[in-house]
C-alpha cells in the first residue's frame, strides 16, 4: 500500500508534469488575433460579357493565429456565408445565389484554411492553403503583407482561384465567354491581439 508521502511525491509530479506540458502547448502556439469585421473586408473581382465586376461579401469570420517568427504555428481559418454576397447588382446577386452558381442553398458556408506560410521578406508572406467551395476542396495559395503596430495589425493579401474548379457554374454559366473563369480575390483584415 503507497504511502502517505510517496501518495503526495507522486501528486506533486504528475502535476509538474502537467504545467510543463500545458507550457509546451502555450509555447507552441501563434499569437492570436481578433479580426474586426466592421473594418474588415473581402472582396473579388469577376469579368461578365468582357467587362469586370467587383463583389464582396459582408458575411464572414476569420480565425487568425499568426506570428513572423513562428510560421509552424500559424493558421489561418476563414468561413465565409456564401449567401452575404454582395456585387451592388440585385439581379446578378441572385445569379452568383443560384443552383448553377454557389447554390446557397446547399452550400451556405466556404471555408478557407491554411497553415503552412513562407517568409518572404519586408513584412511579405505567402501561404498555402485550402479553400472549400460547393463541397469541392483544392489547394489555393495567397500572397499577404503583415503590419503589426503595438497589437493591432492589418493582414492584407490576394489569391487567384478558377470558379470552375469548384463547379461553380452549371449549365449556361459554364461558357467562360459570358463569365470569365478567373476571379482575382483581395482581403484586407483589421486585427487586435488577443495573446
Amino acid at each position: 500500500m503507497m504511502s502517505s508521502k510517496s501518495s503526495h511525491r507522486l501528486a506533486g509530479r504528475l502535476v509538474v508534469g502537467c504545467l510543463a506540458s500545458l507550457a509546451a502547448v502555450v509555447a507552441l502556439a501563434a499569437a492570436q488575433w481578433s479580426m474586426q469585421p466592421k473594418e474588415s473586408k473581402l472582396t473579388f473581382v469577376g469579368e461578365q460579357a468582357g467587362a469586370q465586376f467587383e463583389g464582396g461579401f459582408d458575411k464572414f469570420t476569420a480565425d487568425i493565429a499568426f506570428d513572423p517568427k513562428d510560421l509552424a504555428a500559424s493558421r489561418f481559418d476563414v468561413k465565409i456565408d456564401t449567401a452575404s454576397v454582395n456585387t451592388q447588382d440585385g439581379e446578378r446577386d441572385d445569379a452568383i445565389k443560384s443552383a448553377d452558381l454557389f447554390d446557397v442553398k446547399r452550400f451556405p458556408t466556404a471555408r478557407y484554411v491554411a497553415d503552412k506560410f513562407t517568409d518572404k521578406g519586408s513584412n511579405k508572406y505567402s501561404a498555402t492553403g485550402k479553400l472549400t467551395l460547393r463541397n469541392v476542396t483544392k489547394d489555393v495559395p495567397i500572397d499577404f503583407t503583415f503590419e503589426n503596430k503595438g497589437g493591432e495589425a492589418w493582414l492584407k493579401g490576394t489569391a487567384k482561384i478558377k470558379r470552375l474548379d469548384f463547379g461553380v457554374g452549371q449549365g449556361d454559366w459554364k461558357d467562360t465567354s459570358q463569365v470569365g473563369n478567373d476571379v482575382q480575390v483581395r482581403f484586407a483584415l483589421r486585427l487586435k491581439g488577443t495573446s
